[in-house]
Protein backbone atom coordinates (compact mmCIF):
# COMPACT_ATOMS: atom_id res chain seq x y z
CA UNK A 1 0.00 0.00 0.00
CA UNK A 2 1.44 3.68 -1.13
CA UNK A 3 1.86 6.24 1.74
CA UNK A 4 -0.68 8.52 2.82
CA UNK A 5 -0.26 11.87 0.78
CA UNK A 6 0.44 14.51 2.89
CA UNK A 7 -2.05 16.81 3.50
CA UNK A 8 -2.18 20.23 1.24
CA UNK A 9 -1.07 22.24 4.09
CA UNK A 10 2.14 20.39 4.58
CA UNK A 11 4.24 22.86 3.52
CA UNK A 12 2.81 26.02 4.64
CA UNK A 13 4.67 27.14 7.05
CA UNK A 14 7.63 27.07 4.56
CA UNK A 15 7.21 30.70 3.77
CA UNK A 16 8.50 31.99 0.15
CA UNK A 17 9.27 28.69 -0.52
CA UNK A 18 6.28 26.95 -0.11
CA UNK A 19 5.55 26.34 -3.60
CA UNK A 20 9.21 25.12 -4.38
CA UNK A 21 8.93 22.38 -1.54
CA UNK A 22 5.24 21.26 -3.10
CA UNK A 23 6.95 21.17 -6.07
CA UNK A 24 9.93 19.02 -5.54
CA UNK A 25 10.03 15.52 -6.30
CA UNK A 26 10.11 13.72 -2.79
CA UNK A 27 10.00 10.66 -3.66
CA UNK A 28 12.27 10.07 -6.58
CA UNK A 29 15.02 10.84 -3.33
CA UNK A 30 16.10 9.01 -0.29
CA UNK A 31 13.06 10.96 2.07
CA UNK A 32 10.71 9.52 -0.02
CA UNK A 33 7.47 10.58 -0.18
CA UNK A 34 6.64 13.33 2.25
CA UNK A 35 3.61 11.83 3.74
CA UNK A 36 5.58 9.16 4.87
CA UNK A 37 8.50 11.22 6.94
CA UNK A 38 8.76 10.83 10.33
CA UNK A 39 7.53 13.00 13.47
CA UNK A 40 11.46 13.82 13.87
CA UNK A 41 11.50 15.23 10.72
CA UNK A 42 8.58 17.25 10.34
CA UNK A 43 9.11 18.73 13.94
CA UNK A 44 12.39 19.67 12.95
CA UNK A 45 11.08 21.20 9.78
CA UNK A 46 9.11 23.28 11.72
CA UNK A 47 12.01 24.02 13.83
CA UNK A 48 13.82 25.57 11.24
CA UNK A 49 11.06 27.47 8.90
CA UNK A 50 9.65 29.27 12.28
CA UNK A 51 13.53 30.83 12.82
CA UNK A 52 14.49 33.92 10.98
CA UNK A 53 18.32 32.81 11.57
CA UNK A 54 19.78 31.07 8.03
CA UNK A 55 18.70 27.03 8.77
CA UNK A 56 18.91 24.36 7.38
CA UNK A 57 18.10 20.03 8.12
CA UNK A 58 20.56 17.74 6.56
CA UNK A 59 18.37 14.66 6.96
CA UNK A 60 19.44 10.80 7.13
CA UNK A 61 22.67 9.41 6.22
CA UNK A 62 23.09 10.89 2.84
CA UNK A 63 22.57 14.37 4.62
CA UNK A 64 19.25 15.66 2.11
CA UNK A 65 19.56 19.43 2.50
CA UNK A 66 16.00 21.02 3.38
CA UNK A 67 16.06 24.44 4.43
CA UNK A 68 14.23 27.62 5.25
CA UNK A 69 13.85 31.13 3.41
CA UNK A 70 16.89 33.00 5.41
CA UNK A 71 19.43 30.36 4.51
CA UNK A 72 18.68 31.24 0.30
CA UNK A 73 20.23 33.99 0.54
CA UNK A 74 23.46 32.18 1.89
CA UNK A 75 23.58 29.57 -1.17
CA UNK A 76 23.34 32.14 -3.78
CA UNK A 77 23.08 30.79 -7.46
CA UNK A 78 22.98 26.64 -5.52
CA UNK A 79 19.56 27.66 -4.92
CA UNK A 80 17.40 25.97 -5.67
CA UNK A 81 18.66 22.63 -3.90
CA UNK A 82 15.73 21.36 -1.85
CA UNK A 83 16.13 17.19 -1.58
CA UNK A 84 19.54 17.28 -3.13
CA UNK A 85 22.65 15.85 -1.06
CA UNK A 86 25.06 18.24 0.83
CA UNK A 87 28.31 16.67 -0.80
CA UNK A 88 26.59 17.42 -4.13
CA UNK A 89 25.58 21.31 -3.65
CA UNK A 90 28.48 22.32 -1.51
CA UNK A 91 31.17 19.59 -2.98
CA UNK A 92 33.85 22.69 -2.42
CA UNK A 93 33.05 22.95 1.66
CA UNK A 94 33.16 19.81 2.01
CA UNK A 95 36.91 19.35 3.61
CA UNK A 96 36.10 22.08 6.01
CA UNK A 97 32.49 20.56 7.33
CA UNK A 98 32.40 17.16 6.01
CA UNK A 99 34.04 16.01 9.28
CA UNK A 100 32.14 17.48 11.58
CA UNK A 101 29.05 16.30 10.12
CA UNK A 102 30.55 13.00 10.65
CA UNK A 103 31.25 13.76 14.14
CA UNK A 104 27.70 14.98 14.75
CA UNK A 105 26.06 11.46 13.28
CA UNK A 106 28.16 9.47 15.05
CA UNK A 107 27.85 10.79 18.78
CA UNK A 108 25.05 13.42 18.51
CA UNK A 109 27.46 15.90 20.22
CA UNK A 110 26.81 19.67 19.02
CA UNK A 111 29.62 21.36 17.25
CA UNK A 112 30.32 25.46 17.44
CA UNK A 113 32.32 27.29 14.61
CA UNK A 114 32.96 30.99 15.00
CA UNK A 115 34.16 33.45 11.74
CA UNK A 116 35.78 29.99 9.71
CA UNK A 117 36.78 30.53 6.30
CA UNK A 118 34.33 28.38 3.82
CA UNK A 119 34.90 28.87 0.11
CA UNK A 120 31.55 28.48 -1.83
CA UNK A 121 31.08 29.11 -5.49
CA UNK A 122 27.60 30.73 -5.13
CA UNK A 123 28.03 33.43 -7.83
CA UNK A 124 29.88 32.06 -10.43
CA UNK A 125 33.46 31.73 -9.10
CA UNK A 126 34.96 30.21 -5.93
CA UNK A 127 34.28 33.17 -3.23
CA UNK A 128 36.01 33.31 0.10
CA UNK A 129 33.27 33.37 2.52
CA UNK A 130 33.54 33.34 6.25
CA UNK A 131 30.73 31.86 8.71
CA UNK A 132 29.25 30.81 12.60
CA UNK A 133 27.62 28.09 12.70
CA UNK A 134 26.48 24.76 14.90
CA UNK A 135 25.63 21.52 14.10
CA UNK A 136 23.00 20.03 16.30
CA UNK A 137 21.68 16.25 16.29
CA UNK A 138 18.25 15.09 15.26
CA UNK A 139 17.83 12.01 17.60
CA UNK A 140 14.74 9.53 17.10
CA UNK A 141 12.54 7.49 18.99
CA UNK A 142 15.20 5.17 19.54
CA UNK A 143 18.01 7.80 20.12
CA UNK A 144 19.66 7.19 16.98
CA UNK A 145 20.95 10.74 14.89
CA UNK A 146 18.46 10.88 12.70
CA UNK A 147 19.09 14.13 11.21
CA UNK A 148 21.28 17.54 11.77
CA UNK A 149 20.08 20.83 12.55
CA UNK A 150 22.35 24.04 10.85
CA UNK A 151 22.28 27.19 12.36
CA UNK A 152 23.85 29.73 10.71
CA UNK A 153 25.33 33.35 10.23
CA UNK A 154 27.42 34.73 7.48
CA UNK A 155 30.06 37.16 8.90
CA UNK A 156 31.66 37.49 5.88
CA UNK A 157 31.81 41.41 5.95
CA UNK A 158 32.68 41.39 9.63
CA UNK A 159 35.42 39.28 8.60
CA UNK A 160 36.92 41.44 6.04
CA UNK A 161 35.98 44.41 7.95
CA UNK A 162 38.67 43.53 10.67
CA UNK A 163 41.01 42.28 8.58
CA UNK A 164 40.92 45.96 6.31
CA UNK A 165 40.73 47.96 9.14
CA UNK A 166 43.64 46.25 10.91
CA UNK A 167 46.13 46.71 7.15
CA UNK A 168 44.93 49.93 7.05
CA UNK A 169 46.26 50.97 10.17
CA UNK A 170 49.40 49.04 9.67
CA UNK A 171 50.01 50.89 6.38
CA UNK A 172 49.46 54.21 8.51
CA UNK A 173 51.94 53.12 11.03
CA UNK A 174 54.16 52.23 8.22
CA UNK A 175 54.17 55.28 6.58
CA UNK A 176 54.19 58.04 9.72
CA UNK A 177 57.96 57.94 9.50
CA UNK A 178 59.08 57.32 5.98
CA UNK A 179 61.70 59.79 4.38
CA UNK A 180 61.00 60.57 1.00
CA UNK A 181 58.74 59.45 -1.71
CA UNK A 182 60.49 56.39 -2.82
CA UNK A 183 60.30 55.22 0.95
CA UNK A 184 56.16 55.70 0.67
CA UNK A 185 56.08 53.56 -2.35
CA UNK A 186 57.97 50.85 -1.33
CA UNK A 187 56.95 50.80 2.37
CA UNK A 188 53.20 50.96 0.83
CA UNK A 189 53.86 47.91 -1.88
CA UNK A 190 55.24 45.79 1.12
CA UNK A 191 52.41 46.29 3.41
CA UNK A 192 49.86 46.15 1.10
CA UNK A 193 50.87 43.01 -0.80
CA UNK A 194 51.64 41.42 2.77
CA UNK A 195 47.80 41.42 3.03
CA UNK A 196 44.67 39.34 1.02
CA UNK A 197 43.35 42.19 -0.60
CA UNK A 198 45.29 43.79 -2.88
CA UNK A 199 48.64 42.45 -5.12
CA UNK A 200 50.92 43.45 -7.67
CA UNK A 201 50.66 46.75 -6.09
CA UNK A 202 52.45 50.18 -7.64
CA UNK A 203 51.84 53.71 -7.35
CA UNK A 204 53.06 55.10 -10.96
CA UNK A 205 53.08 58.54 -11.82
CA UNK A 206 50.42 60.60 -13.35
CA UNK A 207 46.07 60.70 -12.70
CA UNK A 208 44.19 57.83 -12.85
CA UNK A 209 42.74 57.14 -16.39
CA UNK A 210 38.80 57.54 -14.64
CA UNK A 211 37.92 59.27 -11.67
CA UNK A 212 36.98 56.91 -8.95
CA UNK A 213 37.86 53.38 -9.33
CA UNK A 214 38.44 51.96 -12.85
CA UNK A 215 39.02 48.66 -14.05
CA UNK A 216 40.87 47.29 -16.34
CA UNK A 217 39.17 44.49 -18.35
CA UNK A 218 40.38 41.30 -19.94
CA UNK A 219 43.31 39.42 -18.58
CA UNK A 220 43.45 35.89 -16.43
CA UNK A 221 40.55 35.96 -14.03
CA UNK A 222 42.74 33.99 -11.44
CA UNK A 223 45.31 36.94 -11.53
CA UNK A 224 42.14 39.23 -10.19
CA UNK A 225 40.78 42.08 -11.56
CA UNK A 226 43.49 45.39 -12.44
CA UNK A 227 42.15 48.19 -10.54
CA UNK A 228 43.54 52.04 -10.05
CA UNK A 229 41.62 54.39 -8.05
CA UNK A 230 43.62 58.19 -7.57
CA UNK A 231 45.63 59.29 -4.71
CA UNK A 232 44.49 62.55 -3.56
CA UNK A 233 47.16 64.78 -2.61
CA UNK A 234 47.22 68.46 -0.99
CA UNK A 235 50.71 69.84 -1.49
CA UNK A 236 51.31 71.83 -4.04
CA UNK A 237 55.27 69.57 -3.95
CA UNK A 238 53.79 66.63 -4.57
CA UNK A 239 53.51 64.64 -7.59
CA UNK A 240 50.29 63.50 -8.87
CA UNK A 241 49.74 59.78 -8.24
CA UNK A 242 47.41 56.45 -8.70
CA UNK A 243 47.23 53.33 -6.76
CA UNK A 244 47.41 50.28 -8.73
CA UNK A 245 46.93 46.63 -8.04
CA UNK A 246 45.22 43.60 -8.55
CA UNK A 247 42.08 42.88 -6.74
CA UNK A 248 41.19 39.67 -4.74
CA UNK A 249 39.72 36.91 -7.24
CA UNK A 250 37.73 35.24 -4.46
CA UNK A 251 36.14 38.54 -3.30
CA UNK A 252 33.41 40.92 -5.18
CA UNK A 253 33.69 43.98 -5.61
CA UNK A 254 31.38 45.98 -3.27
CA UNK A 255 30.88 48.94 -1.26
CA UNK A 256 33.16 47.77 0.95
CA UNK A 257 35.86 46.73 -0.47
CA UNK A 258 35.56 50.27 -2.95
CA UNK A 259 35.67 52.18 0.19
CA UNK A 260 38.79 49.90 1.33
CA UNK A 261 40.79 51.03 -1.61
CA UNK A 262 39.46 55.21 -1.44
CA UNK A 263 40.96 54.72 2.34
CA UNK A 264 44.59 53.22 1.56
CA UNK A 265 44.59 55.70 -1.28
CA UNK A 266 43.79 58.71 0.66
CA UNK A 267 46.46 57.56 3.47
CA UNK A 268 49.29 57.07 0.75
CA UNK A 269 48.30 60.34 -0.18
CA UNK A 270 48.70 61.78 3.26
CA UNK A 271 51.95 60.35 3.47
CA UNK A 272 53.06 61.54 0.16
CA UNK A 273 52.31 65.48 1.17
CA UNK A 274 53.96 64.46 4.37
CA UNK A 275 57.60 63.49 3.04
CA UNK A 276 56.52 66.57 0.14
CA UNK A 277 56.42 69.19 3.29
CA UNK A 278 58.97 68.17 4.69
CA UNK A 279 61.71 68.14 1.98
CA UNK A 280 60.15 71.63 0.96
CA UNK A 281 60.95 72.78 4.67
CA UNK A 282 64.14 70.52 4.21
CA UNK A 283 65.42 72.72 1.42
CA UNK A 284 64.33 76.06 2.68
CA UNK A 285 66.81 74.97 5.79
CA UNK A 286 69.37 73.67 4.06
CA UNK A 287 69.64 76.67 1.69
CA UNK A 288 69.47 79.27 5.26
CA UNK A 289 72.23 76.94 6.34
CA UNK A 290 74.72 76.59 3.07
CA UNK A 291 74.14 80.88 3.21
CA UNK A 292 75.99 80.78 6.26
CA UNK A 293 78.61 79.26 4.87
CA UNK A 294 80.88 81.05 2.75
CA UNK A 295 83.61 79.91 0.54
CA UNK A 296 87.29 80.28 2.03
CA UNK A 297 89.61 82.04 1.65
CA UNK A 298 92.89 80.30 1.92
CA UNK A 299 95.47 82.32 -0.15
CA UNK A 300 98.01 81.00 -2.27
CA UNK A 301 99.71 79.09 -0.37
CA UNK A 302 97.18 77.12 0.56
CA UNK A 303 94.94 74.56 -1.05
CA UNK A 304 91.61 73.78 0.58
CA UNK A 305 88.25 72.18 -0.36
CA UNK A 306 84.97 72.25 2.25
CA UNK A 307 81.53 70.21 1.97
CA UNK A 308 78.56 70.38 3.87
CA UNK A 309 75.96 67.36 3.39
CA UNK A 310 72.89 67.49 5.57
CA UNK A 311 71.92 64.36 7.03
CA UNK A 312 70.83 61.85 4.49
CA UNK A 313 67.67 59.80 6.33
CA UNK A 314 65.44 63.02 7.92
CA UNK A 315 64.31 66.46 6.55
CA UNK A 316 66.55 68.28 9.44
CA UNK A 317 69.48 70.78 9.51
CA UNK A 318 71.77 70.92 12.67
CA UNK A 319 74.42 73.20 13.51
CA UNK A 320 77.65 71.94 11.42
CA UNK A 321 79.76 74.34 10.09
CA UNK A 322 83.04 75.23 8.79
CA UNK A 323 85.32 78.52 8.15
CA UNK A 324 88.49 79.95 6.45
CA UNK A 325 89.90 83.24 6.09
CA UNK A 326 92.84 84.90 6.35
CA UNK A 327 93.96 87.10 9.72
CA UNK A 328 95.56 90.52 9.16
CA UNK A 329 99.04 89.27 9.58
CA UNK A 330 98.63 87.10 6.60
CA UNK A 331 97.88 83.78 8.64
CA UNK A 332 94.91 81.52 7.48
CA UNK A 333 92.50 80.71 10.54
CA UNK A 334 90.46 77.39 9.56
CA UNK A 335 87.59 75.99 11.72
CA UNK A 336 85.04 73.43 11.76
CA UNK A 337 82.41 73.55 14.44
CA UNK A 338 79.52 71.53 15.93
CA UNK A 339 76.08 73.43 17.85
CA UNK A 340 74.29 70.23 19.47
CA UNK A 341 70.91 69.76 17.91
CA UNK A 342 69.27 69.20 14.67
CA UNK A 343 66.69 71.88 14.16
CA UNK A 344 66.43 75.56 13.21
CA UNK A 345 67.55 76.59 16.62
CA UNK A 346 70.73 75.10 16.10
CA UNK A 347 71.09 76.13 12.66
CA UNK A 348 70.98 79.55 13.79
CA UNK A 349 73.33 79.28 16.96
CA UNK A 350 75.85 77.99 14.33
CA UNK A 351 75.70 81.22 12.80
CA UNK A 352 75.79 83.83 15.67
CA UNK A 353 78.75 80.75 16.89
CA UNK A 354 80.54 80.69 13.50
CA UNK A 355 80.56 85.15 13.22
CA UNK A 356 81.35 85.47 16.94
CA UNK A 357 84.43 82.86 15.87
CA UNK A 358 85.20 85.80 13.48
CA UNK A 359 85.14 88.57 15.22
CA UNK A 360 87.10 86.80 18.03
CA UNK A 361 90.01 85.68 15.82
CA UNK A 362 89.82 88.90 14.00
CA UNK A 363 89.30 91.88 15.61
CA UNK A 364 90.88 91.24 18.71
CA UNK A 365 94.43 91.05 18.76
CA UNK A 366 93.75 87.03 19.59
CA UNK A 367 94.99 84.48 17.24
CA UNK A 368 96.47 81.10 19.59
CA UNK A 369 93.69 78.53 18.58
CA UNK A 370 93.04 78.00 22.63
CA UNK A 371 92.79 81.96 23.44
CA UNK A 372 90.30 81.98 20.28
CA UNK A 373 87.93 78.78 21.80
CA UNK A 374 88.60 80.88 25.45
CA UNK A 375 87.31 84.12 24.31
CA UNK A 376 84.68 82.31 22.38
CA UNK A 377 83.41 80.96 25.66
CA UNK A 378 83.47 84.21 27.53
CA UNK A 379 81.60 85.95 24.98
CA UNK A 380 79.15 82.81 24.92
CA UNK A 381 78.52 83.55 28.17
CA UNK A 382 78.09 87.49 28.53
CA UNK A 383 75.90 87.10 25.20
CA UNK A 384 73.24 84.65 26.90
CA UNK A 385 73.69 81.92 24.33
CA UNK A 386 72.51 78.62 26.18
CA UNK A 387 73.61 76.19 23.27
CA UNK A 388 76.82 73.65 23.69
CA UNK A 389 79.12 73.33 20.98
CA UNK A 390 82.31 71.34 19.73
CA UNK A 391 85.26 73.02 17.60
CA UNK A 392 88.94 72.18 16.04
CA UNK A 393 90.59 75.97 15.28
CA UNK A 394 93.61 76.05 13.56
CA UNK A 395 95.58 78.72 12.94
CA UNK A 396 98.32 78.19 9.49
CA UNK A 397 101.70 80.38 9.70
CA UNK A 398 103.51 80.58 6.21
CA UNK A 399 107.04 79.11 6.52
CA UNK A 400 107.83 79.96 2.75
CA UNK A 401 109.51 76.34 0.92
CA UNK A 402 109.21 74.61 4.06
CA UNK A 403 105.34 75.04 4.18
CA UNK A 404 103.03 75.84 7.24
CA UNK A 405 102.90 76.09 10.75
CA UNK A 406 99.91 74.86 12.60
CA UNK A 407 98.91 75.70 15.73
CA UNK A 408 95.42 73.73 16.74
CA UNK A 409 92.96 73.42 19.43
CA UNK A 410 90.25 71.18 20.78
CA UNK A 411 87.15 71.88 22.38
CA UNK A 412 85.46 68.20 22.71
CA UNK A 413 85.76 67.65 18.67
CA UNK A 414 87.11 64.65 17.02
CA UNK A 415 90.16 64.75 16.21
CA UNK A 416 91.73 65.87 13.01
CA UNK A 417 93.77 63.63 10.61
CA UNK A 418 96.90 64.62 8.97
CA UNK A 419 97.83 62.87 5.81
CA UNK A 420 101.53 63.03 5.16
CA UNK A 421 103.01 63.48 1.16
CA UNK A 422 104.36 60.43 1.65
CA UNK A 423 100.85 58.59 2.27
CA UNK A 424 101.38 58.10 5.98
CA UNK A 425 98.07 58.86 8.15
CA UNK A 426 97.61 59.52 11.65
CA UNK A 427 94.95 61.02 13.85
CA UNK A 428 95.84 63.73 16.39
CA UNK A 429 94.20 62.00 19.28
CA UNK A 430 95.85 64.43 21.34
CA UNK A 431 93.33 64.62 24.57
CA UNK A 432 90.03 67.04 23.73
CA UNK A 433 89.33 69.54 25.85
CA UNK A 434 86.13 70.61 27.30
CA UNK A 435 83.14 71.82 25.05
CA UNK A 436 82.46 74.95 24.18
CA UNK A 437 79.06 76.75 26.31
CA UNK A 438 80.13 74.92 29.83
CA UNK A 439 83.38 76.53 31.56
CA UNK A 440 84.45 79.77 30.27
CA UNK A 441 87.05 79.28 33.14
CA UNK A 442 88.61 76.34 31.75
CA UNK A 443 92.15 76.53 30.90
CA UNK A 444 92.91 75.13 26.85
CA UNK A 445 96.21 73.72 25.64
CA UNK A 446 97.48 74.42 22.12
CA UNK A 447 98.71 71.94 19.99
CA UNK A 448 101.56 72.61 16.95
CA UNK A 449 102.72 70.64 14.16
CA UNK A 450 104.47 71.18 10.84
CA UNK A 451 102.38 70.92 7.09
CA UNK A 452 105.18 69.86 4.79
CA UNK A 453 104.53 70.60 0.98
CA UNK A 454 102.30 68.02 -0.19
CA UNK A 455 100.91 67.04 3.76
CA UNK A 456 97.23 67.60 4.03
CA UNK A 457 95.34 68.38 7.71
CA UNK A 458 91.40 67.23 7.19
CA UNK A 459 88.52 68.62 9.82
CA UNK A 460 85.43 66.96 10.04
CA UNK A 461 82.48 67.13 12.21
CA UNK A 462 81.03 63.71 13.64
CA UNK A 463 78.31 62.92 11.63
CA UNK A 464 80.92 61.77 9.31
CA UNK A 465 82.30 58.79 11.23
CA UNK A 466 79.25 58.35 14.24
CA UNK A 467 76.74 55.70 13.04
CA UNK A 468 73.37 54.31 15.33
CA UNK A 469 74.40 51.52 17.10
CA UNK A 470 77.98 51.87 16.15
CA UNK A 471 80.77 52.81 18.02
CA UNK A 472 83.43 56.04 17.94
CA UNK A 473 86.18 53.97 17.13
CA UNK A 474 84.44 51.99 14.83
CA UNK A 475 84.12 54.91 12.52
CA UNK A 476 87.34 56.59 13.37
CA UNK A 477 89.05 53.28 12.11
CA UNK A 478 86.95 53.55 8.93
CA UNK A 479 87.95 56.99 8.54
CA UNK A 480 91.75 56.53 8.38
CA UNK A 481 91.70 53.35 6.76
CA UNK A 482 89.76 54.94 3.89
CA UNK A 483 91.73 58.22 3.88
CA UNK A 484 95.02 55.57 3.98
CA UNK A 485 93.47 54.27 1.10
CA UNK A 486 93.26 57.21 -0.70
CA UNK A 487 96.26 59.35 0.53
CA UNK A 488 97.03 60.20 -2.83
CA UNK A 489 94.33 62.74 -3.40
CA UNK A 490 94.00 66.12 -3.33
CA UNK A 491 91.60 68.21 -1.16
CA UNK A 492 88.87 67.74 -3.38
CA UNK A 493 89.04 64.61 -4.58
CA UNK A 494 89.37 63.14 -1.01
CA UNK A 495 86.09 64.85 -0.13
CA UNK A 496 84.40 63.79 -2.92
CA UNK A 497 85.76 60.15 -1.68
CA UNK A 498 84.58 60.12 2.20
CA UNK A 499 81.38 61.52 1.33
CA UNK A 500 80.51 58.83 -1.30
CA UNK A 501 81.74 55.77 1.13
CA UNK A 502 79.83 57.33 4.39
CA UNK A 503 77.32 56.14 2.72
CA UNK A 504 73.39 56.86 4.46
CA UNK A 505 74.55 59.09 7.67
CA UNK A 506 72.49 60.39 10.51
CA UNK A 507 73.79 63.60 11.05
CA UNK A 508 75.04 66.50 8.57
CA UNK A 509 78.48 66.67 8.10
CA UNK A 510 81.12 69.04 7.17
CA UNK A 511 84.45 68.55 5.66
CA UNK A 512 87.12 70.98 5.63
CA UNK A 513 90.41 69.63 3.35
CA UNK A 514 93.94 71.84 3.50
CA UNK A 515 96.87 70.75 1.72
CA UNK A 516 100.11 73.11 1.73
CA UNK A 517 101.64 74.15 -1.83
CA UNK A 518 105.20 73.97 -2.15
CA UNK A 519 106.56 77.10 -3.16
CA UNK A 520 109.60 78.29 -4.18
Amino acid sequence: MSPPAPPSHAFARAGALREEYAATDWAAGPLGDPGGWSPALRASLDLIWGTRFAATLLWGPELVLLYNEAYVELMGDKHPALGRRCDEVFPEAMDAIGPLLAQVRAGGEATWSQDVLLPLQRAGYVEDCWFTWSYSAVLGPDGEVEGIVDIAVETTAQVLARRRSHLVAQLLATLEDAVDEEDVVARTRATLESGQDLGEVALPFGAAPGSGLTLETGGDPSRGVLCRVEVPRRHAGTPPRHLEGRLSPRLPLDGAYTEFLRTVAAGVGAALDSVAAAESQRAISEALQRSLLTQPQPGHALEVAVRYQPASQQARVGGDWYDCYPLPDGAVTVMVGDVAGHDQTAAAAMGQLRNLARGVAYSADVWLPSQVLQDLDLAMEGLGMEVVATAVVAVLEEQGPDGQLVHWANAGHPPPVLVRADGGVRLLDVEAGLLLGLDPSIHRADHRLELAPGDLLLLYTDGLVERRGADLDDGLTWLVETVTAHAHLGPEELCDVLLRESLTHDDDQVLLAVRARGLG
